[in-house]
């Protein structure tokens, strides 16, 4: 087998600055795949940006609106999914409490729609803040996966989940995820050998050396087959609080030579989709 990796620049449409800067790492050649947040303000302009660079964003199923942002509302209206003045609350958890599965399948019906509509057909659908695993509360990951199936779509699913969460899951989160697993085989949805991101803020790494080592690592560390190293990249301006840093460095990292040597030296193919 080949060691292969999709490198994700997730987000766009964020905001405009975070369109920006993963229109200009597509350009460049710099990443691989992207995810679309459809429902946001600056949407139709990233749409139209990365159509012109002949790029199919992924599907980022977002139901939750970001801190430090104008809320957003849902393409659906799902009333489970919306405070009171129809948006999406900015926590998880609120979500995980309330959401119910017919209007969560509901709203990624409606933005897998609004792509369709502009001429696009996503490979495979992720889920923004992780919202749809469980790990804020309700699970809907096997609707999600259902529904993947329904429109042959592959999910970001990862197949070992230890270099995510960065060790072994708790025993009731391992048997959440082995069944996942293996519904996702028995309805043929196509899931990444493993994945990997930093969750890290910018006090616990200190600097952009210690975020490009531990990126390093993960690349040397993948495994046989298909995995997935998604990154927010953007402007430090374009996110609020003290680990906007974070994602400028993450920018940084994706046109280092020091990268790029690896990608070469591990002999890791970079590819679009597992």
């Amino acid at each position: 087998m080949t060691r292969r990796v999709v490198i994700t620049a997730d987000d766009l449409a964020r905001e405009p600055g975070t369109t920006e800067v993963i229109v200009a790492l597509l350009a460049e050649g710099q990443v691989s795949a992207t995810t679309l947040i459809c429902l946001s303000p600056d949407a139709e302009r990233a749409a139209n940006q990365v159509r012109a660079l002949g790029v199919v964003p992924r599907l980022h199923v977002t139901l939750t609106s970001e801190r430090g942002l104008p809320r957003w509302r849902p393409l659906d209206g799902a009333a489970s999914l919306v405070d009171p003045d129809g948006t999406l609350s900015d926590d998880p958890f609120v979500l995980g409490a309330r959401g119910e599965a017919e209007d969560v399948i509901r709203e990624a019906d409606a933005q897998l729609r609004w792509m369709s509509e502009r001429g696009f057909t996503p490979e495979a659908a992720d889920s923004h803040a992780g919202t749809l695993y469980g790990l804020h509360g309700r699970s809907w990951l096997a609707e999600a996966l259902e529904w993947c199936a329904r429109h042959g779509l592959a999910f970001r699913l990862p197949r070992d989940p230890e270099p995510y969460f960065g060790g072994p899951l708790p025993p009731h989160l391992a048997a959440a995820h082995e069944g996942a697993v293996a519904l996702a085989d028995a309805l043929g949805v196509s899931i990444p050998r493993t994945i990997a991101t930093n969750r890290r803020g910018a006090h616990e790494l200190g600097g952009y050396e210690r975020l490009r080592d531990d990126y390093l690592r993960r690349l040397a560390a993948l495994p046989e087959g298909t995995s997935e190293l998604f990154l927010h990249p953007s402007r430090e301006d374009a996110v609020t609080g003290p680990d906007g840093i974070v994602r400028i460095w993450e920018a940084r990292l994706l046109r280092d030579p020091v990268w790029h040597r690896a990608l070469e030296s591990e002999e890791v193919e970079v590819v679009g989709n597992w």
